[in-house]
């Protein structure tokens, strides 16, 4: 097990200039830390859940090879032999050092190191703030990671031992959306759409799926491949324009009505299961510490890098590095690089702190 291999953080140690703290035991935080020891640091990581991983541990698939998250997280477990990791804690304060940091946790303890690097990643938004769409109301509504929980244990009320013949996806919850206050695109949303799409096919053979979209962004390498496949080969039905309503039959089956405006038609369906595809938003939880360091802020909330082009890592504070979703939206293999890429940022700081 992970927690058996990485030995509890120490307080003092005459080596800190060759330590750094990693906030946040996602796959940014995780990665990093690889590269950071193979670089010959002594690595802390800090995360306030109960166990590492972040939102991939909650993650059934990857898109688009469908590749399952136990072998990724198991790949970087295996190169963190020596790297100490401490859950379940959370940082009460931080302070300057000379030209490192003092940083105060939860559990009384204090670590002294020479850079951090903050990779505490996102929040899935909060479903239930988009009423419309009847997420907490109407029993057969779920969202994207309800869906993935279920992929996992197999366990949800709205799936077990029910005959599912109609299910409906709906893009964009909560993000591109001015009223949730989210105006930007989550990235990953429609390509998650059509990855649950598929793997709701492969459970239910003879299901009717329908995913809602606004538009379909599909950047990334082999996303339209996996889009002409789930149209192609698992006749799953793309409807272009927003759901207006969403209410309860009377027998519990969603009906949802939209507007295809491809078409220019009004579409109406009943449905056993809606999934709402809750977007990327920025975490919260990072604030309080972005007030104790005097982190920029973005005009999404997500934290501010010193710039857009060349210096994502850089939060333009000395010593302090981004890495993964705390800077926006980022896909897993985007978070596994700018891990990399930070960890070699913090290296060629320190380095020259020694010059």
């Amino acid at each position: 097990m992970l927690l058996d291999k990485m030995a509890a953080p120490k307080t003092t140690n005459p080596s800190r200039g060759r330590r750094v703290v990693v906030i946040g035991a996602g796959i940014s935080g995780l990665s990093a830390a690889k590269e950071l020891l193979a670089l010959g640091y002594e690595v802390i990581i800090l995360e306030k859940e109960d166990r590492p991983g972040g939102h991939v541990a909650q993650w059934h698939k990857l898109f688009p090879d469908m590749l399952p998250t136990g072998p990724v997280l198991a790949d970087l477990y295996a190169s963190l032999s020596g790297v100490s990791l401490q859950c379940g804690v959370e940082i009460t304060s931080v302070g300057r050092l000379g030209d490192g940091f003092n940083i105060r946790l939860s559990d009384g303890s204090a670590i002294l190191c020479s850079a951090i690097l903050v990779a505490t990643g996102f929040r899935l938004f909060e479903a239930r703030k988009k009423e419309e769409y009847g997420y907490g109301i109407y029993d057969q509504v779920m969202t994207n990671r309800d869906l993935e929980r279920w992929f996992s244990t197999g366990d949800d009320p709205r799936l077990n031992d029910r005959d599912i013949r109609h299910v409906g996806f709906v893009h964009c919850v909560g993000s591109r959306d001015e009223k949730a206050g989210n105006t930007q695109c989550s990235k990953v949303c429609c390509i998650t759409a059509i990855k649950q799409a598929i793997e709701m096919k492969e459970h239910y053979p003879d299901a009717d799926i329908w995913c809602f979209y606004m538009d379909l962004r599909l950047f990334g390498k082999k996303y339209e491949d996996f889009y002409i496949h789930a149209q192609r080969d698992c006749g799953i039905h793309f409807i272009r324009g927003r759901v207006s309503e969403v209410s309860e039959a009377i027998d519990g089956r969603v009906v949802v009505k939209a507007e295809d405006t491809l078409n220019g038609r009004p579409v109406r369906v009943t449905l056993d299961l809606l999934v709402l595809m809750s977007g990327m938003v920025c975490n919260p939880d990072v604030h309080p510490l972005a007030r104790m360091l005097s982190l920029g802020i973005d005009s999404d909330g997500f934290l501010q890098s010193r710039d857009n082009i060349l210096h994502l890592n850089d939060s333009g504070r000395e010593g302090i590095f981004y890495a993964g979703a705390v800077t926006g939206p980022k896909t897993v293999p985007e978070s596994l690089a700018e891990a990399r890429s930070a960890a070699l940022s913090i290296h060629n700081y320190l380095m020259s702190k020694h010059d």
